[in-house]
């Protein structure tokens, strides 16, 4: 979905009275959320859902070996959105977290920008940040894993 559309939606849903608003589309999935609906808390949410992407086939190839990624142990916090990663609210500020603090649920854990709106991202479990998973400043992925607590 371009840019120009989603900008058209949000707005469209901002000025009003529907609370949320989702669109499925061959690329994707998108669902906003309109801030102080019922059932929300306070902060506009995007989500998009990537499109399944298609598997080439092998031609008579051996398959190959993949990796196992790592589990993580403890609770993983996961991207509500896609949008830009930040540890900090501004630029050379403090990490709103850092590892081995504790955090209550419900506490600010990091933000993210998405479509030039700053979502603060709410820790949902409390407990212990046992590892940052995401670099500031990069690029998230709805679902990506950012924080690990335990």
């Amino acid at each position: 979905m371009d840019l120009r559309k989603l900008k058209t939606l949000i707005d469209l849903v901002s000025e009003s009275n529907i609370s949320e608003l989702e669109i499925t589309e061959a690329e994707g999935k998108v669902r906003i959320v309109k801030a102080g609906a019922p059932g929300t808390v306070g902060t506009p949410m995007m989500m998009m859902a990537p499109a399944p992407a298609a598997m080439p086939v092998a031609a008579a190839a051996a398959p190959a070996a993949v990796p196992a990624e790592p589990v993580e142990t403890g609770h993983v916090v996961k991207s509500p959105m896609v949008g830009t990663f930040y540890r900090a609210s501004s630029p050379g500020a403090k990490p709103l977290v850092d590892v081995g603090q504790v955090v209550k649920e419900g506490e600010s854990i990091c933000i993210i920008e998405a479509m030039k709106i700053m979502n603060e991202i709410e820790a949902d479990k409390s407990g212990t940040i046992v590892r940052v998973l995401a670099e500031n400043g990069a690029a998230v992925e709805f679902g990506q894993p950012l924080f690990v607590i335990e």
